[in-house]
């Protein structure tokens, strides 16, 4: 069986539309998605700076458009069907309209929404987020929480993202745990934490007028990786998700248990491939890069259909 999984953010480089744009049904898609959003997308996925790019306003929708508009260029070349797909934090907006709990629309205008909510609350306090690679788990988690900060992505294949002030992930950093690795990550805000907390509210709000239509392929949800078969509960997940951590390492082990054998990461791709290259072994990965390889990921679906 095939999935597809969309990135979340953090996956963006300066320049990664400029190829994909030669394709009809891409461009089509991020015209649709700057509409809906009210961004000029196509400027800020070709000549706008990284810096630019990296405020989660713009992150936000720049990610999820780029995910969207890849999957439709894979659907013009021929991809069919899939058995499955999930996303990795705002991946799941990508992931709920690829799977028709609502259309490309909605997703960006919720997207949107979220993005400048989870900016503004970013902007109260001082925060931001550290991957921890290797260690036990369970010593991990304790660590962190020892420094005053909250596992916010468990992304599995030895791999957690923790969140909180500044000061305390410059404690980490300065204090890893043996046997650890610490990378700071360039974002704006503690996300999934209760950091956020102001704007699941205003998300909440904001979401109570969206009409859902039940997921139409496997869905599965960061919650705790179980599949979702109602639009209007995976909506709720994807509002109380902003202040929750994302259990990715869940996510892949249910998608290996219900016989997964090939997965491919539509753009801005990378990391997600990454982690299930070690964390669902004997599954086939592709991630969507560029255009040259559709091709490859058409082939990959045909024979894993």
């Amino acid at each position: 069986m095939l999935v597809i999984v969309c990135p979340g953010q953090g996956s963006q480089t300066p320049g990664f539309f400029t190829p994909w744009l030669e394709i009809p049904a891409f461009k089509e898609s991020i015209e649709l998605a700057s509409t809906a959003s009210g961004l000029d997308l196509t400027t800020f996925g070709t000549i706008s700076d990284a810096d630019t790019i990296r405020d989660t306003a713009i992150a936000q929708p720049l990610i999820v458009s780029a995910s969207l508009a890849s999957f439709a260029a894979l659907q013009a070349a021929g991809l069919e069907k899939v058995g499955g797909v999930a996303g990795h934090s705002v991946g799941e907006l990508a992931a709920a309209a690829i799977a028709g709990v609502f259309d490309t629309a909605t997703a960006m205008q919720l997207v949107t929404k979220r993005g400048s909510e989870m900016a503004d609350a970013a902007a109260v306090s001082k925060s931001s987020m550290a991957a921890v690679l290797g260690g036990d788990r369970d010593e991990v988690v304790a660590h962190l929480v020892s420094l005053g900060l909250t596992p916010a992505n468990y992304n599995g294949a030895g791999q957690i993202v923790a969140a909180g002030s500044i000061d305390a992930i410059a404690k980490l950093i300065e204090t890893p745990l043996t046997g650890t690795r610490v990378i700071p990550l360039q974002v704006a805000g503690a996300f999934h934490t209760n950091f956020m907390e102001p704007a699941v509210a205003e998300l909440a709000n904001f979401a109570a007028g969206i009409q859902t239509g039940d997921p139409s392929i496997a869905l599965w949800t960061n919650k705790d990786g179980t599949v979702v078969s109602s639009g209007v509960e995976y909506l709720n997940f994807l509002v109380s998700q902003v202040s929750n951590p994302v259990r990715w390492d869940l996510c892949m082990d249910a998608m290996v248990a219900a016989g997964v054998t090939a997965l491919i990461e539509v753009s801005p791709a990378g990391t997600l491939a990454g982690l299930a290259k070690r964390g669902m072994p004997g599954v086939e990965t592709l991630a969507l890069k560029t255009p040259d390889q559709i091709a490859a990921a058409i082939e990959l679906a045909k024979n894993h259909g």
